[in-house]
């Protein structure tokens, strides 16, 4: 079953952006198939998004921490207009998040939801 994870700070960012839910899991149906942007090592993938007006070509850039199999965690966002990519110090930072989140037993998934540190968008059961 694929479930679809985003961070406490991705949230923030994707609220500021307008960015929907909808649209992440979009993404991640996209990502499925093979449609990601760029592998950037560590379990870490970058994702063009489109925004809400905007197509995916001059929209947003997410990081997204995934094994490619059942778990998608949303990590970073960013537009194009605010930056061109991240830097090697942050992309090494947001793999070693990516290794914490990948690693989760099932109690300790749970507990981090519990925690508001991670909100689930969607799971197998409501895929666009």
């Amino acid at each position: 079953m694929r479930r679809v994870f985003r961070t406490r700070t991705f949230t923030r960012w994707m609220r500021k952006a307008g960015l929907t839910d909808d649209a992440l899991c979009e993404a991640v149906s996209e990502m499925v198939q093979g449609l990601d942007d760029a592998d950037l090592g560590g379990h870490v993938v970058k994702k063009r998004v489109a925004l809400p007006g905007q197509g995916k070509r001059g929209g947003a850039r997410t990081i997204v921490a995934t094994k490619l199999a059942d778990r998608w965690f949303f990590l970073y966002g960013f537009g194009k207009n605010e930056r061109a990519n991240i830097d090697k110090d942050e992309l090494k930072m947001l793999q070693e998040v990516a290794k914490e989140f990948l690693g989760f037993d099932d109690r300790q998934l749970a507990a981090a939801l519990a925690a508001g540190e991670i909100v689930e968008v969607c799971n197998g059961n409501d895929q666009p």
